[in-house]
């Protein structure tokens, strides 16, 4: 049996935008310059506590905890909204489903989103069933440490050398080959194509369809060559 390990936001949701504006909430509410979105979004993947180290490197650990406590705040009360909704990315709903079903690979979750934010995405999309393992910001050190994927592989039963990672940034690519998996990039989220090969990518899908593809032909030869790296057909 072989592993797929999707990351979460800038992979399956689209929540880069919902991201960065609760980000900017959660230090204005402190009287701290709101972080550009360009910025929030390189550090979507970490868990929210490296991220805000690395948004706000001289604020001291008193502060971090504040801001990370005011950003869950911002976030809890934007959920609450009846309109609120955070959206998956067209197809790929469908694309984990299909995964799921198979008989041949095991369907898990490695995101840098607390276990509350997954259930309720989750929940909301109909994909509670579909992740056999998860792990969170909250079982786990951040990305890019290894251990996301390896505590999945373990309750999975699947080696690291048979999992393989899909993520948006380079952090998921980073814990991948730290972990010893494979790691598939998408180009729709927080990361080029460019660093994303750089960081251990073997491809990266532009489109959900080459998604599946590139998905497929790991499946099928799991032992990729560097040689073998490039962008996936944008189909």
């Amino acid at each position: 049996m072989k592993a797929v390990l999707f990351d979460c936001d800038g992979t399956i949701a689209d929540s880069c935008g919902v991201i960065c504006a609760t980000m900017r909430l959660a230090f204005e509410a402190h009287g701290l310059p709101a972080p550009e979105d360009a910025a929030t979004r390189g550090i979507i993947g970490l868990s929210l506590d490296e991220a805000i180290r690395r948004l706000h490197p001289v604020a001291e650990p008193p502060l971090v905890a504040t801001l990370v406590d005011g950003y869950r705040q911002a976030f809890r009360i934007q959920r609450a909204d009846p309109d609120f909704r955070e959206h998956l990315f067209p197809g790929m709903k469908a694309l984990v489903q299909d995964l799921a079903a198979r008989d041949d690979v095991f369907v898990g979750l490695v995101t840098g989103k607390s276990r509350r934010g997954v259930a309720s995405i989750c929940e909301a999309h109909g994909l509670t069933d579909a992740f056999l393992a998860v792990r969170t910001a909250d079982d786990c050190p951040s990305k890019p440490h290894p251990a996301m994927v390896e505590e999945c592989c373990t309750v999975l039963g699947v080696a690291p050398r048979d999992a393989l990672v899909v993520g948006d940034s380079i952090f998921d690519m980073e814990m991948a080959r730290a972990a010893g998996a494979a790691a598939l990039g998408v180009a729709w989220g927080t990361h080029e194509p460019a660093p994303l090969l750089a960081s251990g990518a073997y491809a990266v899908a532009e489109t959900v369809t080459g998604l599946v593809e590139s998905v497929d032909r790991w499946l099928a030869d799991p032992i990729l060559q560097p040689a073998m790296r490039q962008a996936a057909p944008a189909l």
